[in-house]
Parts: C-alpha cells; sequence; structure tokens
C-alpha cells in the first residue's frame, strides 16, 4: 500500500482556524438541538416534569451516533459534511446524556463532570496503549477511528456537564462561562506557539474546551431572559446555526489530516 493510499484513508480534517470555527458551531448545534428535542419538542422543561425525556433523547441521538461512526469508518476518503455530521450527532447525545446524569439521574454537574473526564482520560490512555499514539494523523484505520470517535464522545458529554457546572454552580452565567472557556483557548494557542507541549495533548485539551463554550453559547441563545438567556426559539436557533455550519463546509475546503512520517 503507497503513501498516497494510506493518506487517503485519513477521514479527519486538517486543524486550521476554520476547523475549531465549524467545532465550536457544531457544539453550540448540539445544545440548542438537544434541548429542542428533549426540552421543546417532548414537552420537556425539568427534569422533574418529564424524567424520561433525556432518556429518550439519547437514546434517540445514540443510534444517530452509532449510524454516522458506521459511515465515517466505513467511507474510504475524507467527506467534510460525513465528518461533520458525526460531530454533531456526538454534541447532541453528549448533550441529552450529560443532562441525563446530571439532573434526572441526580449525580449533580460536579460529580457528573468528574466521572465524564476520568472518563475521557481513560479514552485517551486506553488509545494511547494500545495504538502508541493519539495524534489525529494516525487515524487511519477502523481501530483509531473507534477510538477517535468515542473519545469525542465522552468529551462533547463533559462539555455540557462542564459548562453547566461553570453557568450555573460557579454562578458565572453564560457570558461568564463562555469568557471563562474562550480566554482558556486562547492560553492554549498561546502554549502552542509558545511551547514545545505534545501538539497531540494541546489538540484534545482545546478540542474538549470547545465544547462548554459551544455549550453555554447555546444555552445562552435559548435560554429565558430570567435566566441570562435570549430567549430564542430552539428551533430557529438550531436553523440558524446549521446554515452558517453548512456555509463554512462549502466556502471553505478542508482537507485531510496529513499522515505523520
Amino acid at each position: 500500500m503507497d503513501d498516497e493510499f494510506k493518506d487517503a484513508l485519513i477521514k479527519v480534517p486538517q486543524v486550521t482556524l476554520v476547523f475549531w470555527l465549524i467545532k465550536i458551531l457544531c457544539t453550540t448545534i448540539g445544545e440548542t438541538g438537544g434541548d429542542a428535542f428533549t426540552m421543546s419538542y417532548l414537552g420537556e422543561t425539568t427534569a422533574e416534569a418529564n424524567p424520561n425525556g433525556y432518556l429518550i433523547g439519547t437514546a434517540v441521538f445514540g443510534v444517530v451516533f452509532l449510524i454516522a461512526v458506521a459511515l465515517q469508518i466505513k467511507a474510504t476518503k475524507f467527506q467534510p459534511f460525513l465528518y461533520w455530521f458525526t460531530i454533531v450527532a456526538t454534541t447532541t447525545v453528549g448533550t441529552t446524556l450529560a443532562d441525563y446524569l446530571t439532573r434526572s439521574n441526580g449525580l449533580g454537574y460536579t460529580v457528573g463532570s468528574s466521572i465524564l473526564l476520568a472518563c475521557v482520560i481513560g479514552s485517551l490512555l486506553i488509545w494511547k496503549f494500545v495504538t502508541g499514539t493519539i495524534d489525529i494523523s494516525s487515524v487511519s484505520n477502523a481501530k483509531s477511528e473507534v477510538f477517535y470517535w468515542v473519545t469525542i464522545m465522552f468529551s462533547q458529554t463533559l462539555g455540557t456537564a462542564l459548562g453547566d457546572w461553570f453557568a450555573d454552580t460557579a454562578d458565572l452565567g453564560y457570558l461568564g462561562a463562555a469568557g471563562v472557556f474562550g480566554g482558556a483557548l486562547v492560553v492554549l494557542a498561546l502554549l502552542l506557539y509558545l511551547t514545545d507541549i505534545s501538539r497531540a495533548i494541546l489538540f484534545w485539551a482545546a478540542f474538549i474546551l470547545t465544547r462548554p463554550l459551544g455549550a453555554v453559547v447555546g444555552d445562552f441563545l435559548d435560554k429565558p431572559y430570567d435566566k441570562g438567556g435570549l430567549a430564542l426559539d430552539r428551533y430557529v436557533a438550531t436553523g440558524i446555526l446549521l446554515v452558517l455550519i453548512v456555509g463554512f463546509i462549502l466556502i471553505f475546503k478542508q482537507r485531510p489530516a496529513e499522515k505523520a512520517h
């Protein structure tokens, strides 16, 4: 198998500014889309009103996630729309799963975030142990892809709980929490350019942090005024974000990540 064919098997995009912008939009739509289904469509405004709402949402989005990952693994080349659809699938299932664990299941944001952080770290460590690397340039076979998407799913779930913790438990509000996560991403960017810290570690740290950023931005868009939000209709907010995501994918051509040599 020649190098050109090997490179064609890498089905994740290069990490560029556009990648991070689309990622944040996808994490935001995961929040508004997940809430639209569990809160608006299923009529759940609180965990007590419909304790099974988040669980139903997790089951539905979980099936979508599994189908998307199967299609992504089966694909023979990088397909931008399929890749980002799979990312959105991880954010929606992450939203409903985190809400089920922290709200319906009563774990709370602190305990829930701690458990999910352990899941993310555990997934990365096992991935590193089994394949020898967690660099995205190694995601060129089914085994690495499974680890990649499982890690992403856990990170998206963690991000929802972490966003809620900063916004509610720490009482920073949605904009305050967004400022914290935005600032943390700036620090990571500086570390990227000013230090020799592992690029793979910095990537996953940034990947994790973009999720709570999108989560609190999504909450800011669709939560009521009295809770610090803009009270936008969840379906409208989700539709606008979807248009932006599709627009970015169409306008900015993305290339697959280069294979490490």
